[in-house]
Order: structure tokens, then sequence, then C-alpha cells
């Protein structure tokens, strides 16, 4: 709870400082949340390598083997990179390179999904075969 709301406060005076800086000229305003955006993802750093560890542990407990893991850690760490530049291209005014970078983002997405996609018909296959 702590650490959301200090993100929270970051990005509500990053975004107060960004609108002060649009009105001068914007050059530094896109600077200044590219800034706060790598702030906040290493500030996230931590929290997320607890999520993998988790998710670790689990697959383990549960006798499943890592590589089935690994696709959906992918899948959502892509969407989550994609999501943020294509946000990040929105607020500088570039609405079709975002739209590029959200399209990018799908289809990596669905090539880090291919073992697990592969795996679950394999299953099914031995157990219709």
């Amino acid at each position: 709870m702590e650490l959301l709301i200090k993100l929270v406060v970051g990005a509500i005076v990053t975004a107060l400082c960004a609108v002060v800086l649009r009105r001068s000229g914007g050059e530094f305003a896109a600077v200044l949340v590219l800034a706060a955006g790598v702030w906040m993802l290493t500030v996230l750093v931590q929290p997320l390598g607890q999520v993998v560890t988790c998710l670790a542990r689990l697959a383990r407990l549960a006798e499943l083997d890592m590589h089935l893991i690994e696709p959906v850690v992918k899948v959502v760490g892509l969407s989550i990179i994609a999501r943020i530049a294509s946000e990040v291209c929105r607020g500088a005014g570039e609405g079709g390179i975002a739209a590029f970078v959200e399209l990018a983002g799908t289809i990596l997405a669905l090539a880090a999904a291919l073992p697990l996609i592969n795996a679950v018909v394999d299953m099914i296959a031995g157990l219709l075969g």
C-alpha cells in the first residue's frame, strides 16, 4: 500500500509539472514523463521479482514444468512494456506510432505464448489419443 501511494504521489507531481512545462514549450514535459516512468519501473523491480519467485514456487508445488510458466511471465511483461510505450507515444501526440507499438506487442506476446499453446495442444492430443 505504501509503495502504491509513493507511486501515485510521484505520478501526480509529474503530471502537474508536465502541465506547467507544456504551457511554456512542451519539449521538456516528455522528458520529465519518461524519467518518471523509468523511476516507477525501477521501484517496481523488487515486487515484480517477488511475483516471479512466487509463480516459480507455485509451479514447483503443482509439479508444473517451468517451461509452462515462462511464456505467461513473458506475455505479461511484453504486454506491460507495449502498453507503457504506446501511452508514452500517445502522450507525445504520436497516435500512429502508438498503434504500431500495440500491434508489435500483440504479435510478440503471441509468439512468446507459442510454447504454452503447443504444450496445451500436445496435452489434449495425449488425452484424446
